[in-house]
């Protein structure tokens, strides 16, 4: 959706009072897609979520793309914030990736919104594909800080894309069937190849 209201229309939306009800209005909204899902999202579901109307929702966003594009990155801080919680501050690479798995899979903490996303991110790229974009920047930070610190920053980077590649698989099965049968040995060879990669040194 372009605007093409005036700019006088939008001026005070970016003075602090405005970014403060804006951060209100996608924090609320926020919390409507972690216990909600996407199925049905729209502007006005948004607005009851946030106790307001569909137009004032239009004031601080360009539309229902662009408010789940700003909500999507705050889900994945929440993972993230989840999985850090869950690995603890030690172990090596291997043992953090084993611990994350349930919070990876757990829908009590709304995380499944991001893997619909990537659902649709993949169904229709042209009108989705920005839902995921800053996907990889969140979480590569973390796993390349767990690597080894002495490992260059390319083999860092490989090694985090290898384990995100292979934790979406793992999440996509999951979601789709609830059968852990095929996931559990992708999981036990994942966790071995960082295991021999850790000790090559």
């Amino acid at each position: 959706m372009v605007d093409t209201r005036p700019a006088a229309y939008r001026r005070s939306a970016g003075s602090p009072r405005g970014q403060a009800r804006r951060e209100a209005l996608l924090r609320a909204v926020v919390d409507d897609l972690a216990a909600n899902g996407l199925a049905d999202f729209s502007l006005r579901r948004a607005a009851r979520a946030a106790g307001t109307t569909h137009k004032v929702l239009l004031y601080y966003f360009d539309g229902a793309d662009d408010l789940l594009g700003q909500a999507l990155p705050k889900l994945r801080e929440r993972r993230v914030e989840a999985v850090q919680a869950a690995v603890g501050a030690t172990g090596s690479l291997a043992d953090r990736v084993r611990a994350i798995w349930p919070v990876l899979k757990d829908d009590a903490t709304g995380v499944r919104v991001i893997d619909q996303a990537m659902g649709l991110a993949m169904y229709e790229p042209g009108r989705y594909a920005h839902l995921t974009a800053e996907a990889y920047p969140q979480y590569m930070a973390g796993l390349m800080s767990w690597c080894p610190p002495h490992w260059t920053d390319q083999r860092k980077r490989e090694v985090a894309t290898l384990v995100v590649a292979a934790l979406r698989g793992c999440i996509a099965e999951w979601r789709i069937t609830r059968d852990m049968t095929h996931i559990t040995p992708a999981l036990n060879a994942l966790v071995r190849a960082l295991d021999r990669e850790e000790k090559e040194g």
